[in-house]
């Protein structure tokens, strides 16, 4: 009886803390939105997307980045892109479109949102305690922010040599080997003024920019070499499985094109415990040998 008494009271606490929340978004006028690219995320985009909508995003706009003859994403989201949740912009074909596509997403919609995402579809974010972005943003340590920077926290491959059709969170539970927690960080920008975007990464280094606490950073790079991973991050699946980045070594960057694939394993092998069969794996795949290449990076 106890136990039954003590269970209730927790299931009500958790629907006043639900309650205040639903209460609290209602009251906000913020508008938001995400920019992203894409190119062969079909088997992904329907989770991303769904991650976004549940986080209180308002629309997203996708810069579709695949070959003229390739997937489409109206294939696996259709409903959303049916319903305006999702708008597709076309850049099939197009090189080199990451910093291209934001300038573009930010230029034709500032007038239209007020705070705006820049992340890739292997990008998720995590707000503890926070279950809408609109109550994140509309804190009052972010009254005189104009950019928020979160962290990446890398997930490892999970020691998962294959894809299979389960969820990214539930596939890749683990966090990376090396670089357990990332210090490369990505933008969230205040709108209603026009901004010089120049990096993906931080923006504009001229502008006030401040971690996901509302204190003052400054960046002359893409790195924030204190980051703080308690409450606010960036879960990056940025490998996935050994297949599935074979698959985002094929297909080359969406920002810098096809990539030396050496500089592009190295983050593999940074993140991802070496095993020999991963080895095995990579080099049938790709057709080279790694041994002179994991004696480098691995005295």
């Amino acid at each position: 009886m106890k136990n039954y008494y003590k269970k209730t009271k927790i299931i009500f606490v958790i629907q006043l803390v639900i309650l205040r929340h639903i209460l609290l978004i209602k009251k906000i006028n913020t508008k938001v939105c995400l920019c992203t690219f894409g190119k062969k995320e079909n088997l992904y985009a329907k989770e991303f997307v769904e991650h976004y909508k549940r986080y209180g995003v308002d629309k997203i706009f996708i810069y579709d980045n695949n070959d003229l003859n390739d997937e489409y994403f109206d294939e696996v989201i259709s409903e959303y892109i049916k319903n305006g949740y999702v708008k597709i912009i076309n850049y099939r074909g197009k090189n080199k479109i990451q910093l291209k596509a934001i300038k573009n997403c930010y230029k034709n919609n500032f007038r239209k949102y007020d705070w705006f995402l820049f992340y890739d579809m292997d990008e998720f974010i995590y707000l503890k305690y926070i279950y809408n972005v609109k109550l994140f943003l509309n804190r009052k340590e972010f009254d005189d922010c104009k950019i928020i920077l979160l962290n990446w926290v890398h997930r490892s491959d999970n020691e998962l040599l294959y894809y299979d059709n389960r969820s990214l969170f539930t596939r890749f539970k683990k966090r990376g080997k090396k670089i357990k927690y990332a210090i490369d960080v990505k933008p969230i920008l205040k709108s209603r003024s026009k901004i010089i975007i120049n990096n993906v990464h931080f923006i504009n280094k001229k502008i006030k920019q401040c971690d996901g606490f509302g204190r003052k950073k400054y960046y002359n790079g893409i790195y924030d070499k204190n980051p703080d991973y308690k409450f606010y991050y960036l879960d990056h699946f940025y490998t996935k499985s050994t297949e599935e980045f074979i698959n985002k070594i094929k297909r080359g960057s969406i920002a810098f094109g096809p990539g030396k694939r050496f500089n592009i394993l190295k983050n593999y092998f940074d993140i991802n415990r070496i095993t020999l069969e991963k080895i095995n794996y990579i080099e049938r795949a790709l057709n080279i040998n790694l041994s002179d290449y994991i004696t480098k990076t691995n005295p």
